[in-house]
């Protein structure tokens, strides 16, 4: 074979490597999205395919019917792959950069079929024989292809056996306390949070109306709801029962710098100021707001307990937190029942912080961060959407409600039960030198830095955890367990949790 087709075939290996690190593992996280089972199934057999082309390739040369397989195969693999860009449009919406490695993919691919076509025909001309064969460096990169591929394959296939195990709760479930039909305004509705409690409010039969700046992001959620652009689009006689707030720009997917703090904190502003405004417009108010906030409303408090009584100490995050709720506090002013709801760590494998974990700790690569004894104080998704629809349906939750489970733990400890649901070691600590220099002030307050609050509002007004061991919930989110239907009793109240 010719110095161009093997170059053409490298092309091929580094740019497929790309693709299957950046987008498949760290960028779309397939192997934990029980809905790409069947992609997953389909990366997993071309991978394979692809590793004996590879060996065939770089140590034998076939001949007659042995050639003949080969480009059998390898048009084979054209077909999965278009099979496999027909599966990806139809389950997700792909990355402009990876429609761009497939495209570059695509087009190497059918240069090096016609190249190498012509080439295995006229070794089919001979008799069928595989000829052990040695192509200098060449081979050894054929045979390092071969085994990332295998690898790969292989992960990629158990892992769509593993989304068999990953059964999500039937959504309508979340949201069985609410009772008769309320018509509900969600802003943040395409979110990581807001996605699945639109899903239980639809599933529960309720009105929904959704806030986006493009519809596109809302093409996944389920019918029927309402979606909006902007707030002025509903009418000033439109009846809304309750408004959830969560909209703003994602706080945990970049380093601070001064214009990402800046979009964070005008993004929460911005659309809470525009919902008091829509609701002194309205002619009939809503009876609730549930607005967002997070648990770094109470600063870096070490060791301390924290419950709703707490105080805070100034850092970004309380800042953030802080200026986020003052906003929302017009709404009480206006006969509006408020709820701040303060959330903590969500776990779920679709989005939050987990499935930046996945996939080291399933590598045995995981463990805590810096010394490990900072707080981590945590909440199922399911179990947070479950908090929301009850503070919708509960008139005596007013005020700051702090959305974690009853049982937070030390990132060590969390490191450990993330190893023991995956099966995995997770001794491996991130130095805390190098994530500071990484990432500045967002490592030392949300990576290395933490708050150990406990939900005492929420559970003196009766609300019950699905989710309220650490343990439990993680098996839930990789597939070791059958979600629960019911709640469990919390075993610890806040005040025997600051005894223990």
């Amino acid at each position: 074979m010719t110095d161009l087709i093997w170059t053409l075939l490298f092309v091929q290996v580094a740019v497929g490597a790309f693709d299957t690190v950046y987008h498949h593992e760290f960028t779309e996280r397939l192997a934990w999205r029980p809905a790409q089972a069947r992609e997953l199934r389909l990366h997993g057999v071309r991978n394979l395919v692809y590793a004996v082309i590879f060996v065939a390739l770089g140590w034998s040369r076939p001949q007659g019917a042995a050639a003949i397989a080969l480009i059998a195969l390898m048009v084979g693999e054209l077909a999965v792959t278009l099979w496999d860009f027909v599966e990806e449009d139809r389950t997700r919406k792909l990355p402009a950069s990876e429609r761009i490695v497939h495209t570059l993919l695509t087009l190497n691919y059918g240069v090096v079929l016609a190249l190498l076509v012509p080439q295995l025909l006229k070794w089919a001309t001979l008799p069928t024989k595989i000829t052990p064969a040695y192509n200098g460096p060449w081979s050894g990169v054929c045979a390092v292809a071969a085994l990332g591929v295998v690898a790969s394959g292989l992960r990629d296939l158990a892992a769509a056996g593993r989304a068999r195990r990953i059964i999500l709760s039937d959504p309508a479930l979340l949201a069985e306390a609410l009772q008769g039909r309320r018509a509900i305004l969600v802003t943040g509705g395409t979110g990581f949070i807001g996605e699945r409690l639109v899903a239980a409010l639809v599933g529960a039969g309720h009105e929904v109306t959704v806030l986006t700046r493009d519809r596109a992001h809302a093409a996944g959620l389920p019918a029927p709801i309402r979606i909006v652009t902007a707030l002025d689009q509903i009418a000033d006689d439109a009846r809304l029962d309750a408004i959830i707030n969560l909209a703003g720009e994602p706080i945990s997917d970049g380093l601070w710098t001064g214009a990402k703090r800046r979009r964070i904190l005008r993004s929460r502003l911005r659309t809470t100021r525009q919902v008091i405004k829509l609701i002194e417009r309205l002619r009939t108010r809503p009876a609730v707001l549930v607005s967002g906030s997070a648990i770094g409303w109470y600063g870096l408090r070490g060791d301390e307990a924290l419950d709703e009584t707490g105080d805070g100490r100034d850092c970004f995050s309380r800042t953030l937190c802080v200026r986020w709720e003052l906003a929302a506090q017009p709404a009480a002013a206006l006969g509006v029942r408020l709820v701040t709801l303060r959330i903590g760590l969500v776990l779920a494998a679709e989005g939050g912080p987990l499935p930046r974990m996945l996939t080291p700790f399933e590598l045995g690569l995981g463990g805590p961060f810096g010394a490990g004894r900072h707080w981590m104080s945590w909440i199922h998704r399911d179990d947070l959407v479950r908090l929301i629809v009850h503070a919708i349906a509960t008139p005596e939750l007013n005020g700051p409600v702090n959305g974690t489970a009853p049982e937070p733990v030390r990132n060590e400890a969390f490191a450990a039960a993330l190893g023991r649901a995956l099966g995995r070691p997770a001794f491996l600590p991130a130095p805390a030198a190098p994530l500071r220099l990484a990432f500045g002030a967002f490592a030392d307050e949300l990576l290395l830095s933490g708050q150990r609050v406990l939900p005492a509002a929420a559970l003196s007004a009766g609300f019950r955890f699905r989710y309220p061991d650490l343990d439990q919930a993680l098996a839930a989110i990789v597939g070791r367990m059958t979600p629960p239907t019911a709640p469990s009793p919390s075993r610890a109240t806040p005040l025997e949790a600051r005894t223990n």
